[in-house]
């Protein structure tokens, strides 16, 4: 009965996870002519409209492919535009250090479920949206609604799958999630714009995430059980990031999403300019990736289910492979060149992610107490630094610079941040087959929280 509720609670993790990425990502095609719209110009307009928009009228065909956010040009609705994106991950920033601290107090369910409540009401904004405050006022929501969700979510994972390889395995599914919705979302919302209305494709994403809710609520009712009063206190958000070990997995995890946050605003323009790209290649740039990604995933699943001691060079690797590969963008001279280095770029991302999400919880676990809701909080900053800069700086940086200088000094960061990771090999080689949580619980309970435990994994 355990095992079937923490995998169920892994379904409501991983559709929060899901939902989160394709509000992200789902009003890419949709937010310039929406913006245009709100103008009074009846459809795509200027140079933010989606890749590859005829620029007609009311009632022209919208592209469903994404949107160019926000291009060089530095034209008032570009700037718009790029703050709108950017306003998530901001506000996400700034949210963080206070989501895990409270996560770490009140336990994991309650923050969850705050967050799918704050993330269905940013959804149902945006379905009603009718100016550029409203949209912005929605996008921040979802912003402060990640930053409950998303880390109560990991932490709640790593919380209910203690042993490994289960613990990979579940976060594995969990990223696995996080890349399939920011594939589908611009797709689902295009078509359903196009065909349905600018409203369906919100509506349909904010009653998912109320049934999310609702079964969270069965499934774990915050405050159901008076385990968590007894639980220890977790060490405070600034002492973890001060420790050593931490710091460098917050690092690299900042560092490896750095090319795919710089390159999605900017990308598409520079594939029009240099190679002249059709509007269904600018479209489909990023769809083989999500594949290489999941095997990506799987991959290092594996490799940490038979060699747990060497998460580091799985990291290590995967930053070397983003690094060669974001410097091979800026050679390639058609459409099928460049999907090859992106998918290089998204499969090393999932060997860094997959290996060192774990880690921290193993860090947690080790050097401080087992209580993860600030060390994921640190994650999600990290992820957050790279995704708030990337709307506006990277167009600003191509513009200053040029495309090949911003990848060849992504590419050299990440190759110089790899031998970095040899900092984790000794403790990563202190790793036990089971936590030491439960070598404690096996012992014997030394205290009422570890009886609880206890008594709870029996059951």
């Amino acid at each position: 009965e355990a095992r079937r509720q923490r995998r169920l609670l892994l379904m409501v993790v991983c559709v929060a996870l899901l939902l989160d990425n394709m509000l992200y990502m789902v009003i890419v095609p949709i937010i310039p002519d929406y913006i245009a719209a709100m103008r009074g110009g009846g459809g795509t307009a200027g140079p933010s409209a989606p890749a590859g928009g005829n620029g007609s009228g009311g009632g022209g065909n919208r592209s469903l492919l994404p949107a160019r956010y926000p291009p060089a040009s530095g034209s008032n609705e570009d700037v718009q535009i790029g703050v709108l994106f950017a306003s998530k991950a901001m506000l996400q920033l700034l949210v963080n250090p206070l989501s895990g601290t409270l996560i770490d107090r009140v336990g994991y369910e309650a923050p969850l479920l705050a967050g799918l409540a704050v993330l269905f009401l940013s959804t149902a904004t945006f379905a009603f949206a009718e100016n550029y405050a409203t949209l912005f006022a929605a996008r921040s929501l979802q912003g402060l609604g990640s930053a409950f969700a998303d880390t109560a979510g990991i932490a709640l994972i790593a919380d209910r799958y203690a042993e490994e390889p289960a613990r990979s395995r579940a976060l594995g599914t969990a990223l696995a999630c996080i890349s399939f919705g920011s594939l589908a979302a611009p797709p689902f919302g295009g078509v359903l714009y196009e065909f349905a209305g600018k409203r369906v494709p919100f509506l349909v994403l904010a009653c998912v995430c109320l049934l999310d809710g609702l079964l969270l609520l069965v499934l774990a009712p915050p405050g159901g059980t008076g385990a968590r009063a007894n639980m220890p206190v977790g060490t405070p958000i600034h002492r973890l990031m001060i420790d050593p070990y931490i710091a460098v997995v917050a690092g690299a995890l900042a560092t490896c999403n750095i090319p795919l946050a710089f390159l999605e605003p900017t990308i598409a323009n520079w594939m029009k300019d240099s190679m002249g790209a059709s509007e269904w290649e600018v479209g489909l740039t990023w769809l083989p990736a999500f594949f290489p990604h999941v095997l990506g995933v799987y991959v290092t699943v594996q490799l940490a289910a038979a060699y747990p001691h060497l998460q580091w060079f799985y990291g290590a690797l995967g930053m070397a492979i983003i690094g060669a590969s974001s410097c091979l963008v800026p050679a390639c001279r058609n459409f099928g060149q460049v999907i090859i280095p992106l998918c290089g770029i998204c499969f090393g991302i999932a060997l860094v992610d997959t290996a060192l999400l774990p880690t921290l919880a193993f860090l947690v676990d080790v050097r401080h107490v087992s209580v993860y809701g600030s060390v994921y909080a640190i994650a999600d900053i990290s992820y957050c630094v790279a995704y708030a800069l990337g709307p506006i700086v990277a167009g600003q940086i191509v513009h200053t610079m040029g495309f090949a200088q911003l990848n060849l000094g992504m590419g050299l960061a990440n190759v110089l941040y790899a031998p970095v990771l040899l900092f984790l090999k000794n403790v990563c080689q202190m790793k036990p087959s089971h936590s030491e949580r439960n070598i404690l619980l096996e012992e014997g309970p030394k205290g009422l929280y570890d009886t609880i435990k206890m008594e709870e994994r029996k059951g």
